[in-house]
């Protein structure tokens, strides 16, 4: 009880409305005055005391009323009412004052009142306060509380009465423990506290729990403040409270989707960078752990690894897959984290290793999303069950890697449990990643394999390895400008010509991939093609020039090529009617035909680089060889030149790629390959091995710039020795027949081929015979041993030889027959002083005997 009387800090609502008192003796006039009616009326205890109250406040105005008011009063009748009275403070001069009069009685029994007033403006002022609090409590939007000093809920509105389903006076005298489960309450009463000893307020302070009857996790945002008396004393805590479940979900919705915007954007810079279908397997990996997922696997059919287009079993999901990729962010995770379909099965429970080839059951889920490319969810498996790892999966998501259609494999992202579990965004998400893979994946096959057509293609009509050729030594090498573009246009060739000749050839079509390979494969079977009819080189790069026109053009016609490959060679602008630039084929090529007999050699040149030529014991310099135009321009003339090369000289032929790139000028390049070729090692290219001239030659020019191919083809100078050769002048003569059979018979005999006499002697005598009948003054016979024994009958006749097939009853026309049965092969070409036939014999290799002259003659009939 003592704490009832205990007195009280100032603030309280009479501090407020500031309540008058006086009393009235029974005369009527005051005989009390306190304070705070003098602070009110403006009058001083001496000043009122003794008065007529009524004379003494009230304007003069109201003072008739005002005595009949008193009149009453004194008669014993309570009063209430409004009072003028005078206000010095008041801008109008006088107030009004809610009066109320209460009967009363002196010492002596005599009829007195006790007045109390309160300036109505005062008491409106606190009216209008607590209907506005009352109004802004109530109807607030928010969830509005109050608790007290000792933390005790002394009130709630209506809203915050809602959201938690009881009653609004229900809540008088709750803890925050009776609100919320005891972690949150324990936060909640920590912060009250905080704030009333503080008084510093709290803003968005969350919450979570569950309203009366829900399941549903609420958030709720809190902010809190401390309340004070008009005095300052704390009276207690105010609450706000909003639920933002709705924004919290939102604003998880929406950094879900900027991550996963960001993640996507991550797959498009990362999935795809190169060509190799491991590798992007790989990158899809990297970008899903940990950023989308705890642990990720990638499958691919081994049918389209090994290259097959269909492979078996494709349709129903039970075709071989290969695992080509695996990651995991959980330490110490085993490889069978997602292997649920295998793994739920008794067939096989053991975990897939990286590389393995395995199927999946045709009843699991995995050969079901391959067989629809459907996504499946797979939970994960209850920890009641044996302890493998599947128990520490949240879920997995089960994902057909689709690329045009076509399931080229398998993508399982997994969960591990205290992770969220996948929802439908997620779905999509993997959806996406594994899309592009997939997509990247397909087009890394599809390189594959157009690429290894393409390399086919090109390296079969590339010559083999180690070229051989009479009277040359050879070495070559062929480089590709990097693993992308290894198709090119680059080619060289060695052709053996009849008479031991030997034709080098080096080309490049301008541009690269697939199409400039095929125009690369026509033009090196064309310039076979024409090197066989024994052409001039510069008659073969004419021809040559004719076919690059019709290439780009439907047909092979070059009618309308030429303008427009002209102007584009000479960096012009083609004429409007020209056809199509981009089908216009380009190319440069120089040929050259080595004569191991004479030791000389003719050159044409088709806008390549020139020939780099480099003699025993002299420094390697260009060849001056006419460059002409590339080929394709049509319309110009090639020039060639011949020049004799001394046994032992090196000749270099090779592409532009070899000695340019944006690094270095042409001229730079060409000044490189002079001085690789003058020492290598320390010594002269002419003088050492030629594989490791040509090794030397690229490992010190820049090779590796990856801009364009590199074929470079080296041929040393051997020449035939004078013991290889036969050479003999006949007059035209009937008895020429006879001494060319003997000369060619002591010649085989020197040489040791006594195997070959009877079939030289009569080829030879077949071929002098039609030199005497068909052709023009002096008859030439020459015999030459490399490889081969190769016969030659020059005369200075044009007429070329024919074969035709005699009738029974001709007498003649089967020389030409016979030679063609007896001999390895046989032509003629043209000279600039008439025409050469010859015919080839292959050298005896004591194992099998050449065909039989007796029986062959007699095949004739």
């Amino acid at each position: 009880m003592s704490a009832v009387w205990q007195s009280s800090p100032p603030g309280s609502i009479y501090d407020y409305i500031k309540v008058a008192s006086f009393a009235l003796g029974p005369d009527g006039r005051i005989a009390q005055w306190s304070e705070r009616a003098a602070e009110l009326l403006g009058l001083t205890a001496h000043q009122a005391i003794g008065k007529d109250p009524v004379e003494a406040f009230v304007p003069p105005e109201y003072q008739e009323t005002g005595h009949r008011a008193v009149a009453d009063i004194l008669d014993g009748r309570e009063w209430t009412g409004l009072v003028p009275y005078r206000s010095p403070r008041s801008p109008s001069g006088h107030g009004i004052a809610e009066v109320y009069v209460m009967p009363a009685q002196d010492e002596n029994g005599k009829r007195s009142a006790l007045c109390i007033a309160v300036d109505v403006s005062a008491l409106r002022g606190l009216e209008t306060d607590l209907a506005s609090s009352q109004a802004v409590f109530g109807q607030s939007p928010l969830g509005f509380f109050l608790f007290g000093t000792d933390l005790r809920m002394l009130r709630v509105n209506e809203r915050f009465a809602k959201v938690f389903g009881r009653p609004a006076e229900e809540y008088r005298g709750v803890t925050p423990h009776d609100l919320l489960p005891r972690g949150e309450a324990d936060r909640l009463a920590a912060a009250l506290r905080q704030v009333l000893d503080s008084g510093q307020a709290l803003t968005d302070m969350p919450l979570m729990g569950q309203t009366p009857g829900s399941t549903d996790r609420r958030r709720w945002s809190v902010s809190l403040y401390r309340l004070h008396s008009g005095s300052g004393r704390p009276i207690g805590i105010a609450g706000l409270a909003t639920d933002v479940t709705g924004r919290r979900r939102a604003e998880q919705e929406a950094a879900g989707v900027r991550r996963n915007l960001a993640l996507l954007n991550e797959a498009g810079a990362r999935i795809g960078t190169s060509l190799d279908l491991e590798t992007t397997a790989r990158e899809l990996l990297d970008v899903a752990v940990p950023q989308f997922c705890d642990l990720a696997s990638v499958d691919l059919y081994q049918g389209l690894l090994s290259g097959d287009e269909t492979p078996p079993g494709l349709a129903d999901g039970s075709a071989e897959l290969r695992r080509v990729a695996f990651a995991s962010a959980v330490s110490d995770g085993p490889v069978a984290f997602g292997d649920i379909c295998r793994v739920n099965t008794a067939e096989d429970p053991k975990p897939i290793q990286v590389g393995e080839v395995h199927r999946y059951p045709f009843n699991s889920l995995c050969a079901h999303a391959l067989r629809t490319a459907q996504v499946r969810v797979v939970p994960g498996r209850d920890g009641s069950e044996n302890l493998e790892f599947g128990a520490m999966l949240q879920s997995t998501l089960v994902v057909p890697m689709v690329a045009r259609d076509t399931v080229v494999g398998l993508a399982q992202f997994s969960r591990t449990k205290g992770s969220e579990p996948f929802g439908e965004r997620d779905r999509a998400l993997a959806v996406e990643l594994a899309a592009r893979a997939a997509v990247s994946i397909d087009n890394a096959r599809l390189y594959r394999r157009e690429h290894e057509r393409a390399l086919i293609l090109q390296r079969s009509l590339l010559p083999p390895g180690d070229p051989e050729a009479a009277g040359l030594d050879i070495a070559c090498r062929y480089l590709p400008g990097n693993a992308a573009t290894e198709v090119g246009g680059d080619w060289f060739d060695v052709i053996e010509l009849p008479g031991h000749r030997t034709a080098l050839v080096v080309g490049d079509v301008m541009g690269r991939g697939l199409r400039a390979a095929v125009a690369m494969g026509e033009l090196r079977t064309a310039v076979r093609t024409l090197a066989l009819l024994d052409l001039e080189p510069a008659e073969v790069l004419s021809a040559l020039d004719e076919i690059a026109l019709g290439l780009g053009t439907p047909g092979g016609s070059h009618a309308g090529a030429r303008p427009g490959s002209r102007a584009l060679a000479r960096g012009g602008q083609a004429a409007e009617d020209s056809s199509d630039l981009t089908e216009v084929y380009l190319a440069t090529c120089v040929y050259a035909v080595y004569d191991p007999v004479t030791r000389r050699c003719t050159f044409a040149n088709a806008g390549h680089p020139p020939p780099v030529l480099v003699e025993p014991g002299e420094n390697a310099l260009l060849m001056e060889v006419p460059p002409g135009m590339p080929l394709g321009v049509g319309g110009e003339p090639f020039e060639e030149i011949e020049v004799e090369l001394p046994d032992g000289a090196l000749l270099a032929l090779y592409t532009d790629g070899l000695v340019e790139s944006r690094d270095h000028t042409l001229d730079e390049g060409l000044q490189a390959l002079r001085s690789a070729l003058d020492t290598p090692d320390g010594g002269n290219a002419a003088a050492g091995s030629l594989e490791d001239v040509c090794d030397h030659v690229l490992s010190t020019l820049d090779t590796h710039h990856g801009e364009d191919d590199i074929a470079l083809l080296m041929a040393r100078m051997q020449g035939l020795s004078a013991e290889s050769v036969g050479d003999w002048h006949l007059p035209s003569a009937p008895q020429s027949v006879g001494r060319a059979r003997e000369l060619a018979r002591e010649q085989l005999e020197s040489w040791g081929l006594d195997g070959l006499v009877d079939t030289t002697e009569l080829l030879v005598s077949e071929l002098v015979t039609n030199a005497l009948r068909y052709g023009e003054g002096e008859i030439r016979l020459r015999l030459l041993l490399d490889r081969t024994l190769v016969c030659e009958v020059w005369d200075g006749g044009l007429v070329q030889p024919r074969r035709r097939r005699a009738r029974d009853t001709d007498e003649g026309g089967r020389g030409l027959q016979l030679v063609g049965l007896l001999s390895a092969g046989w032509g003629s070409r043209r000279t600039p002083l008439g025409k050469t036939v010859w015919f080839e014999l292959a050298l005896p290799d004591g194992q099998s005997s050449g065909p039989d002259s007796v029986e062959a003659l007699l095949s004739l009939w």
